[in-house]
């Protein structure tokens, strides 16, 4: 049985979490909290298996009451985002950077009920969010030992991958970047479609460096940040421009961390580093063999500061991996790697 504790004030989006709910036996509704402290007691008291937040609790974003809750009782959170609601996207991945595992759209309801496929679907993503192991990413982490071995020259590109609990984790990386950063980052994040501007907007804020979306011929900068844009691959042509596509799916996924590792990997040689993001399944894995074969280097993410040890650990146990770094230490080695001295 899935035990989901609801978090909304809203009364029609606690009806219809309730009429989704019906939908299967196998899910109970175990309580609805209207803030977050009574969010927070709930979760300790009733212990369920996964909670779901909506974006705005009267005056309260539900970011802040994500990063409260994850501090009090973590436990595997889910936004719910009203698809008819697109100023929200901001909120939404707020809420992705303080712990939340997934924005998920509202079942779809006709004549007063709720469509049924669109039921089932949001419950099954709920089911399989419910088990992710969390962690406590916003502790903070002491200073990072200098990484163990040396590569023959600073990198000059660096890829990364990642997917549920991966903008947290990017977030990390990139705050802990000086601006002075050498080389550009080119970055795959898996997030529902339509989110990957609002993410793009809100990590140039945070971040001493430049964050876009990429497209395709834009010229590769050091200090910049180019994310996969919704729906397309990334990757180079050549050594100086991104290149966008829209190539099949490799592995189910467009964009793919795969898809940009191989094509770094052509374009740069044993100049790249492929970091490897926590995330559920194997993207990227296939592409570090491209990098290894091109003499380049491959990092993944420890299990402990993962959010969910799925694709790091495939590319860990490929035996493509030089570096498995916990994630508060990652910054810091990126940073030497391309040439930075780090105190």
């Amino acid at each position: 049985m899935l035990r989901l504790l609801l978090v909304a004030r809203n009364a029609e989006l606690q009806s219809l979490v309730r009429r989704t709910v019906d939908h299967d036996e196998g899910v109970e509704l175990v309580g609805i909290a209207g803030g977050q402290q009574e969010a927070i007691e709930e979760v300790k008291r009733l212990r369920p298996d996964i909670l779901v937040i909506e974006p705005k609790l009267d005056g309260l974003e539900g970011a802040d009451v994500v990063k409260e809750i994850m501090v009090e009782a973590p436990l595997p959170i889910v936004m719910i985002s009203p698809v008819s609601d697109p100023d929200l996207a901001g909120l939404a991945i707020e809420a992705l950077a303080s712990g939340a595992l997934a924005i998920l759209p509202a079942p779809l309801e006709a004549d007063g009920r709720v469509d049924g496929p669109s039921a089932r679907k949001f419950l099954s993503s709920l089911a399989a969010m419910s088990q992710v192991k969390v962690v406590r990413r916003w502790r903070t982490r002491g200073s990072a030992p200098a990484p163990q071995g040396a590569h023959r020259e600073p990198v000059r590109i660096v890829g990364i991958v990642a997917s549920t609990g991966g903008l947290a984790a990017i977030k990390t990386i990139l705050k802990g970047l000086p601006p002075q950063f050498p080389v550009p980052v080119l970055a795959v994040q898996h997030v529902a479609s339509g989110h990957m501007e609002a993410v793009a907007a809100s990590l140039n804020v945070e971040t001493a460096l430049t964050v876009k979306v990429a497209a395709d011929g834009d010229i590769l900068a050091p200090a910049t940040v180019y994310l996969a844009p919704d729906g397309r691959h990334m990757g180079v042509s050549g050594k100086k421009r991104i290149r966008i596509a829209d190539d099949p799916p490799l592995d189910g996924f467009r964009p793919s961390g795969t898809y940009l590792f191989s094509s770094l990997a052509g374009a740069f040689g044993d100049g790249c580093l492929a970091v490897v993001l926590t995330g559920m399944g194997s993207d990227g894995t296939e592409g570090l063999k491209a990098i290894r074969a091109a003499g380049g280097l491959a990092m993944a993410q420890d299990a402990a500061s993962s959010a969910v040890f799925g694709m790091p650990k495939a590319a860990i146990d490929s035996g493509l991996v030089d570096r498995i770094v916990p994630l508060g230490e990652m910054p810091a080695d990126i940073a030497r790697l391309a040439g930075l001295a780090v105190s």
